[in-house]
């Protein structure tokens, strides 16, 4: 593997004011460490995963200088240091102020999208404001009138969000063969309460005992949705021929009963409860839809009637940053109002339709619809709109460059990868002109393609050159290959890390014979050489249509291991994380996959677009599928890697069997935090509260009561072998594999965490706490707990993403297990050496959006690197010459 190594400036080998100088750094498991770091240079930190690389930089570095940060604003963000806590460290010298960009998606917020994340959608609405074409009649209109987050601008309807609550029929009943005695209408409360609704039903002289299809439609529209809540007598265990008799009779009830609709009973409780099982119940009866208003613009009907180009700047905000950045040339050129922006549009729109009609089955020779000229403008308008256009042009380039280009404007940032949203930051602080500022980034590279490297690194060394320091944690060998500096880490991980091992130019590293980086760099390990796998038959699919997938024919490999590859955008997870689950689920008869927890706002989900297509062959040879990706196994500190890999319940039996435990008669439940019994009341066994920060992100505290060990003291005074429950969650995967040697069940889940790289994570490491790359892994060893039969399908989305390469390749012996075992293994890759290894590629593109989406190359992988017109080819190309030494085969 040849690497040419950045020249390193004079200055950083004679100026050591020039530098960072951290003494005595003890964060999570850094061993004391000292280490000088230059300023104004690109510094790589590498390492295992868990060697302590992003507890140096992210933990010790930029969090100290947010904490001085804090200290200078207000006298009231003392205590909040305190809550918040401090890092580890004796003294940090010459640190500037620092700006983190780390791998998070944040709060899922509904009114959060790509357009403000970069702050493009300001200037937006800025030339909408100022260049836009209004009706005659109507004012002109400021920029905070075209956005959905203030009032001027917000849908009344529904408040600029674009969806409202709905509740029909469908929803509230599932089974219309019932009677309303039969409990036909699901959404009515259960027990007393839904009796008593029924018996006011009966009171009122409506039929009970008919199947609700064959009620009056009048009848069943005023049971579901009125408005009117009438009090009427109840007459309780009489039939109904008895109770009308009684109501006649006006005989004496046992009580007066309030009547409510069945709609404004899941819309009141959904919107008043307390009870978080309660709101539960009722959101399954709630569905999203688009605001009857504003049709899902988010926008009053004045700001949507101004148009720049024939387009509402809802629409304006649907097109890709590539197809934006199209429209917007003519006009940078100071060609507005002359129809060629128009040019651009008229295509866009023919290539919109004709796929629209291609995927719904139609003709594409339907001539496009005819879009509306922009007038000749004022020369005060084109001005304004030339200068808005150029400066957004300058900012729309940075995230095209980085792969974002099929990204939109209004694309909401909680359905973007954690990755993607990384990038989106950075392309932004190239507009924001910062100068003396350490970047800390965290992976930037993870999810994005070969090809889109290099652009990477110029955003990188744009923020160098404008007089900053750029701090980078970072696996991708390629880009370590161009730091200036290096900061390796380790050895190995957990306890076995936390030491800096070397610290300087990269070439210097070569020397270092403790640096699992160093092998990866200089002297590049082989995978185990296999033959591939012969295919035991194929899964085939067909017209499937997903996103930007359109009729597309596919097959996989039964029985073999195949990565799906391709530049981000290219169709990749819509074919592998959504199309292919949705239609073997379909096969074998299972349901779509629940909504995680925490994720049930139907307000928040907009309507997915379902999946077309079919299987045409290979069912037959599968019967499970298994999808791992790197969604949270939890979004609070209660979930951790114990009580998700089951592993603790049966450390749990072990402390309910100890001698004083059962004198005590304290079951297994006693040791759970989630059970009253056994946990701190205070933190409820979370073992942290979460501080409320007000003007910066919340974060959680250790408990004053417990410090973070989540039970009462009580559960505490038993031990089995001189633990208690506490100190075995504290313990890491490594150290606890030294403890229960005797336990196979135990041993099994813990083995396998070792396997996958994961020893250096405690058994009680919050949720919270874990990267996607963590929790994929988690959840992978969780299934291969699981007694391996063969006729599997697994499917992963990025494996690799986030890990160190020794790390990947523990992983990929893992899934080359799988496959071996006669399974089927899926994947979605972008680290070459990975996809080097597999026994079929297909590869996706050319380009991302709609100018992805099809199968440009597919075999083997030496016949994929040599596939012409794939952006992914010479890249694999690279990768298999490393691995052969030598010309690839014919």
């Amino acid at each position: 593997m040849s690497l040419n190594f950045p020249r390193l400036p004079e200055s950083f080998k004679t100026d050591r004011a020039g530098f960072v100088h951290v003494r005595g750094a003890r964060e999570h498991n850094l061993k004391n460490v000292d280490v000088d770091i230059p300023r104004d240079a690109f510094v790589v930190f590498t390492g295992i995963s868990g060697s302590g690389k992003s507890s140096l930089a992210f933990g010790t570095i930029y969090a100290e200088s947010q904490r001085r940060y804090l200290e200078s604003v207000a006298p009231y963000a003392r205590r909040l240091i305190q809550q918040a806590g401090t890092p580890e460290v004796d003294a940090i010298d010459g640190l500037p102020p620092a700006v983190a960009l780390q791998q998070a998606r944040g709060a899922v917020n509904v009114r959060s999208s790509v357009g403000s994340v970069t702050t493009l959608s300001s200037l937006v609405r800025m030339l909408y404001s100022r260049a836009g074409v209004y009706p005659a009649d109507q004012p002109m209109l400021f920029a905070e009138d075209f956005s959905p987050n203030t009032v001027q601008g917000a849908c009344p309807t529904c408040h600029g969000i674009g969806r409202v609550y709905d509740v029909t029929e469908q929803t509230m009943v599932p089974d219309d063969s019932l009677t309303i005695r039969e409990r036909a209408i699901a959404s009515w409360p259960p027990a007393w309460h839904g009796q008593n609704l029924r018996d006011i039903l009966v009171s009122m002289g409506y039929d009970v005992d008919t199947p609700w299809r064959d009620l009056p439609q009048k009848d069943r529209d005023w049971i579901l949705y009125t408005e009117e809540t009438p009090t009427v007598p109840v007459y309780p265990g009489l039939t109904p021929e008895q109770t009308r008799v009684a109501v006649s009779r006006r005989m004496e009830p046992g009580y007066q009963g309030t009547f409510t609709g069945a709609r404004r009973y899941v819309l009141d409780t959904f919107a008043n409860t307390k009870s978080a099982l309660m709101k539960k119940r009722v959101s399954q009866y709630i569905i999203g839809r688009d605001c009857p208003t504003c049709h899902g613009k988010r926008l009053k009907r004045a700001a949507l009637s101004v148009t720049f180009e024939g387009l509402d700047i809802a629409a304006f905000g649907d097109l890709t940053l590539l197809n934006l950045r199209d429209l917007l040339r003519p006009v940078a050129q100071g060609d507005y109002g002359t129809g060629l922006a128009g040019e651009v549009l008229d295509k866009l729109a023919r290539d919109a339709a004709v796929s629209k009609r291609v995927a719904a089955g139609g003709s594409a020779h339907k001539a496009a619809p005819d879009i509306r000229r922009t007038p000749n403008m004022s020369d005060e308008k084109v001005v304004a709109a030339q200068r808005l256009a150029a400066d957004l042009i300058e900012r729309i380039n940075p995230v095209i460059d980085l792969g974002l280009g099929y990204l939109s404007l209004d694309r909401a940032t909680p359905t973007l990868s954690s990755g993607e949203l990384q990038r989106l930051r950075l392309a932004t602080q190239l507009s924001s002109q910062l100068f003396g500022v350490v970047y800390v980034l965290d992976e930037p590279s993870a999810g994005l393609h070969p090809a889109d490297g290099e652009s990477l690194l110029q955003i990188l060394q744009g923020l160098k050159a404008a007089g900053n320091s750029v701090f980078v944690v970072e696996h991708d060998l390629d880009l370590i290959a161009q730091a200036e500096w290096l900061v390796d880490v380790g050895p190995g991980a957990g306890d076995g890390g936390g030491r800096v091992i070397y610290s300087g130019p990269l070439p210097g590293l070569a020397d270092v014979a403790d640096s699992v980086t160093r092998r990866y760099l200089f002297d590049p390990p082989k995978p185990p050489a296999r033959s591939p796998r012969e295919p035991q038959g194929w899964l085939q699919l067909a017209g499937v249509t997903r996103n930007n997938l359109h009729d597309l024919d596919v097959a996989f490999p039964l029985g073999c291991f195949t990565a799906v590859t391709g530049v981000s955008g290219s169709g990749k997870s819509s074919l592998v994380a959504q199309a292919l689950p949705d239609l073997v689920s379909e096969a074998l008869g299972l349901a779509p996959p629940l909504a995680e927890e925490g994720d049930a706002d139907p307000l928040l989900e907009a309507a997915q677009e379902a999946t077309r297509g079919r299987i045409t062959d290979g069912m037959d040879d599968i019967r499970r599928i298994i999808e791992v990706d790197q969604k949270p196994i939890g979004r609070t500190p209660r979930s951790n890697l114990a009580t998700y890999t089951g592993l603790f319940d049966h450390v749990r039996k072990l402390f309910a069997a100890t001698p004083e435990a059962r004198r005590r008669r304290y079951g297994p439940g006693r040791f759970s935090f989630n059970v009253a019994q056994g946990r701190c009341p205070t933190c409820e066994g979370e073992g942290f509260m979460m501080v409320e920060l007000l003007f910066l992100p919340s974060v959680y505290a250790p408990c004053a009561t417990c410090h973070g060990s989540r039970y009462n003291a009580e559960t505490l005074e038993i031990t089995w072998q001189g633990l208690n429950i506490a100190e075995v969650l504290a313990m890491r995967v490594d150290e606890a594999h030294e403890v229960f040697p005797s336990e196979p069940q135990i041993m099994r889940a813990l083995t396998l965490l070792q396997q996958l790289g994961l020893g250096y994570l405690r058994l009680g490491q919050p949720a919270t706490e874990l990267s996607g790359g963590e929790a994929q892994r988690i959840k992978l060893a969780t299934e291969l707990q699981r007694m391996q039969r063969g006729q599997t399908l697994y499917v992963l989305d990025e494996p690799t993403s986030g890990l160190h390469p020794f790390d990947a390749d523990r992983l990929m012996r893992q899934l080359q297990g799988l496959a071996d075992a006669g399974n089927t293994v899926v994947i979605v890759e972008h680290d070459m050496r990975a996809v080097a290894q597999v026994d079929w590629v297909i590869d996706l593109g050319p380009g991302a959006g709609e100018d992805g989406g099809r199968i440009i190359a597919e075999g083997s992988p030496p016949e994929v690197a040599q596939a012409a017109g794939s952006r992914t080819a010479p890249y694999l190309a690279a990768a298999l010459q490393a691995f052969c030494e030598g010309p690839l085969p014919d």
